[in-house]
């Protein structure tokens, strides 16, 4: 299976829900807003959402700062 990710293609060997790719990414536990093929996906989704081959994927993480 294959997704972009942030602009760059990634393979997969098995399908990967929302929260399976933010683990294998590295950004598990951290602030994230998620956008799959242009719309967004709620933080109460990415357990359920599974992805598919060619969707495009967009992690955008929360910064801190004033």
């Amino acid at each position: 299976m294959r997704i972009q990710l942030n602009g760059e293609s990634r393979e997969f060997t098995a399908p990967q829900t929302v929260a399976s790719l933010l683990d294998a990414a590295g950004f598990a536990g951290r602030r994230v807003a998620v956008e799959v093929n242009r719309e967004i996906v709620p933080k109460s989704r990415h357990d359920a959402h599974v992805l598919g081959d060619d969707d495009q994927v967009e992690i955008i993480q929360a910064m801190g700062g004033g």
